[in-house]
Order: structure tokens, then C-alpha cells, then sequence
């Protein structure tokens, strides 16, 4: 069984679960890139590595857009779109997210759709539930302001974590705490992990841009100038 089958059947559990779901999530070992990841394109990160990355069908790239539970914030009309399929536990998540939101702060034109895919183990799934039930009871722009709260500080993210990122917005309830338990959740968040599959994000974060899929995080230099390009000529480097 796949890795990412392991997540799939761990992530319907809620909130409160036994040892054998725990063993079980347990085995839900990290995404690492695959032998067979090249770099179609030479993008280099910031540390001076070049990245893995592969271009993606448009049908493939539309189905991220029937995902339920993304979250779309910049620009919703903007001539960028940027696809961030991310764990909260994910250190590069953490500092994408923040070189991210100073992206978005001077560039308007890109619009950004938040992915949540929670592959790192039970923490990460049990703050997932948590998201899920702030994005289903709150606007987007409040979303997101629980997605940069609860990357604030040190140390794992789970849904006490979670719960409180939520309640310092004023957005903790026993409603919350009811959907963060809802059965739909596992339903949803498997078909954020076939999608991601099968774009081949076998790291996070998970970007998606002009077509193309960048494996890991290139940095905030890198990730401008991808984002500049795509801007430009289409595709994340100009001819």
C-alpha cells in the first residue's frame, strides 16, 4: 500500500480516535520526492539547487479548481494564479506561507488558491480538521487569517494549536469543534490527496504555476521570478 493510501484511510478519523487508528496513522510516513522527479525546467532556488518540477495537463490543473475546502485570496481576478498544496507541520510550508503573503502584498495581480494537504502524520491531520471547519464556517479573507495565525510560533501544530489560532480570531466555537468532526471531512480531503497525486506532489510544499508543478519550495527569490514569468510570457521561465 502507497503512502499516500495509508493517508487516505487515516484521514477520515476525527478528532478523538483509538490505538489502532493511531498505529495507523502512524505509518503515514512524509511524501518524499520520487527517483524519477527532474527539472523540466532549470528553475533555481535560492539556495543554488535546481528544483524539481514538471509540467501538467490543463485538466489536471482544473481540477484543483473543483476542489471543496481551497481557499482563494489576492487577487480573485488575478493574471497569476499560484496553487499552494501545503501541511501545516511543513517547516518550508511555514516560510513559503510568509514570503508568500509579502507576494501578495506587492503583487496584485496574483491569485493565490490555498490546498490544504495534510501528509505529515496525525498532528497535521487533526489541525486539518480544524481548518476545514474554519473554511466551511468563514469568509476568505478570515480563512486566511487563521491560515498565517496558526503558522505563529514554534513546535507542532495539531488542533489545540489549531483551536487556538481560531479562538485569537474570534472564530472558535462548539459549531467549529462540530464540523471539525463531520465525516465529510475525509471524504474531502481524499480527493485533495488524489489530486495531488496525480499532479505528482510528492513533497511540500506542492506549488502549481503556469502549468507547471515546482516540488519542494525554491525560495521567495525564485518564487518571484517563476511568478514574474508567468506574468509575462506564460510559463514559468521566458524563452
Amino acid at each position: 500500500m502507497s503512502v499516500v493510501s495509508f493517508v487516505e484511510i487515516s484521514i477520515v478519523m476525527p478528532l478523538r480516535f483509538g490505538f489502532a487508528a493511531a498505529l495507523l496513522l502512524a505509518l503515514a510516513a512524509p511524501l518524499s520526492a520520487r527517483a524519477d522527479d527532474a527539472a523540466q525546467f532549470p528553475i533555481i532556488a535560492d539556495d543554488g539547487s535546481i528544483i524539481a518540477n514538471h509540467s501538467v495537463s490543463t485538466d489536471l490543473v482544473a481540477r484543483i479548481e473543483k476542489l471543496k475546502n481551497i481557499v482563494v485570496v489576492g487577487n480573485p481576478a488575478g493574471k497569476v494564479t499560484l496553487y499552494e498544496f501545503y501541511d501545516l507541520n511543513c517547516p518550508y510550508c511555514r516560510r513559503a506561507s510568509a514570503d508568500i503573503d509579502e507576494l501578495l502584498q506587492s503583487n496584485t495581480s496574483v491569485r493565490l488558491v490555498l490546498v490544504p494537504f495534510p501528509v505529515l502524520g496525525i498532528p497535521s491531520i487533526l489541525a486539518a480538521r480544524v481548518e476545514y471547519a474554519v473554511n466551511r464556517m468563514s469568509n476568505a479573507e478570515n480563512a486566511y487569517k487563521f491560515h498565517r495565525a496558526v503558522y505563529q510560533g514554534r513546535g507542532t501544530i495539531d488542533d489545540q494549536r489549531a483551536f487556538a489560532a481560531a479562538q485569537s480570531l474570534g472564530l472558535e466555537s462548539v459549531e467549529l469543534r462540530k464540523i471539525a468532526n463531520d465525516d465529510a471531512f475525509g471524504t474531502v480531503m481524499k480527493e485533495h490527496l488524489r489530486v495531488g497525486d496525480a499532479l505528482g506532489i510528492q513533497a511540500t510544499p506542492g506549488l502549481v504555476l503556469g502549468g507547471v508543478v515546482i516540488v519542494g519550495y525554491p525560495g521567495k527569490k525564485a518564487l518571484t521570478e517563476a511568478v514574474n514569468s508567468v506574468a509575462k510570457c506564460g510559463t514559468v521561465m521566458c524563452p
